[in-house]
């Protein structure tokens, strides 16, 4: 999934950030609320992470503006501003959970992981497709009891399809979603990924086709349908 986390404390945002890009997640980072509401406007994220106390412009113009434009991303507001009359106003412009600094970190993985299962329209941390079953919490895929071995571009590639499948993906959203600012990925490197997911995904009935000219999805073999 990819994040934006606009957070002005540096040491804070450089610690979260590690955080959930240690779990396999694609994270930009800004530091003042105009850039935020520049970046919310011009590209697009899974979850938006926002402080309130910002430079330049307010964590809650921010969200204000966002949901303006008809921004469907998860924002989770975290912020020393703890008052109920901050948090009603926060939740009524759009936010869809709010965590009061400090806090605890355990806690906030698991609300960024509930938010983005909500984002996915899942229920369960579990979610199954053929004969593999993915653990959104540990973010690990098994086959049976089995867990699968999968290195970090193609488990990205494979839980974004995953969470689509049977849906086509457009090559663009997928490497908006498997990259942040800093990286640089090409859509031959999503082919080669596509390419060895597809080997990798046999044994186990399934497959990534290819929608030509649009993008990819995720499908069952025809002797595992």
């Amino acid at each position: 999934m990819r994040i934006l986390l606009t957070e002005d404390n540096i040491a804070l945002a450089d610690g979260l950030s590690a955080i959930l890009r240690g779990t396999g997640h694609a994270v930009d980072v800004v530091h003042d609320g105009a850039s935020a509401n520049a970046v919310i406007a011009a590209e697009n994220f899974d979850l938006v992470i926002l402080d309130l106390n910002l430079p330049e412009m307010d964590g809650l113009d921010v969200l204000r503006a966002m949901r303006a434009r008809q921004n469907q991303a998860a924002v989770l507001i975290l912020t020393a501003r703890g008052a109920p009359e901050e948090r009603v106003k926060g939740l009524d412009l759009g936010a869809d959970d709010y965590l009061i600094k400090p806090f605890d970190i355990a806690e906030f993985e698991a609300r960024v992981r509930v938010l983005l299962r909500r984002q996915a329209g899942l229920r369960s941390a579990t979610v199954g497709f053929g004969g593999i079953s993915f653990d959104l919490t540990s973010r690990t895929f098994s086959s049976g009891a089995t867990p699968l071995d999968i290195p970090a571009r193609e488990l990205g590639l494979l839980e974004i399809l995953f969470m689509r499948a049977g849906k086509v993906v457009a090559k663009e959203a997928i490497m908006q979603s498997l990259t942040a600012f800093d990286d640089d990925i090409s859509a031959n490197a999503i082919e080669q990924y596509v390419s060895r997911l597809r080997k990798r995904l046999s044994p186990h009935g399934l497959t990534v086709k290819t929608a030509r000219g649009i993008g990819y999805y995720l499908d069952k073999l025809p002797e595992a349908l």
